[in-house]
């Protein structure tokens, strides 16, 4: 992992995403349990942001400030992208301080989330 390194990830949201995180979170917002106009449900914001969060799982990052700016709404069948730049490793005695900042796009290529992390990747003994 370095400055300047970019990495990305993407998923589809589904109706079942969306159902599920329904049930764990509590958010029973009328927006995402009816459809709207043109069928669809909408993601809930948080489970949009859980595609940045999953490029930080796989590099071990323990966040300790997130900030997210959404854009427009997901819906299900959409696809999420995100690209999440490394913007600063500075290294410490037990870890690792890191910051990333990230844009979030969908399948059309329109930003629906961007944001930033910074957090800690624990040294490796």
């Amino acid at each position: 992992m370095n400055t300047g390194d970019v990495v990305t990830w993407e998923r589809t949201f589904t109706e079942a995403d969306i159902q599920l995180f329904n049930q764990v979170s509590g958010d029973q917002g009328v927006h995402h349990v009816t459809p709207d106009e043109q069928g669809r449900l909408m993601v809930h914001g948080l489970l949009t942001a859980t595609v940045p969060t999953k490029i930080g799982g796989d590099m071990n990052f323990i966040a300790r400030e997130m900030k997210f700016q959404f854009h427009r709404p997901v819906f299900a069948g959409d696809t999420v992208k995100c690209e999440a730049t490394i913007m600063a490793i500075e290294p410490a005695e037990q870890y690792t301080n890191v910051r990333t900042e990230f844009v979030c796009r969908n399948q059309n290529g329109k930003e629906v989330m961007s944001g930033y992390a910074a957090g800690v990747v624990k040294q490796q003994t």
